[in-house]
């Protein structure tokens, strides 16, 4: 169970970037750098979820 809640809590802040992100892209004046730091923590994160996702279906079955 606490890798649901883990898991949660990760979906939570993916979206949250995702929301930081689309609102630094709609403004022109957002740094190059500051989008690229945004895509990457956001790829992090999708990754950790992915894995723990895996993780938690392998210990399942």
């Amino acid at each position: 169970m606490a890798i649901q809640a883990h898991l949660v809590e990760l979906e939570r802040k993916h979206e949250d970037l995702e929301n930081e992100l689309h609102d630094a892209l709609k403004h022109l004046s957002t740094d190059d750098l500051r989008i690229i730091e945004l895509k990457r923590r956001k790829l992090v994160l999708k990754d950790e979820i992915q894995r723990l996702r895996h993780s938690a279906s392998t210990t399942v079955h």
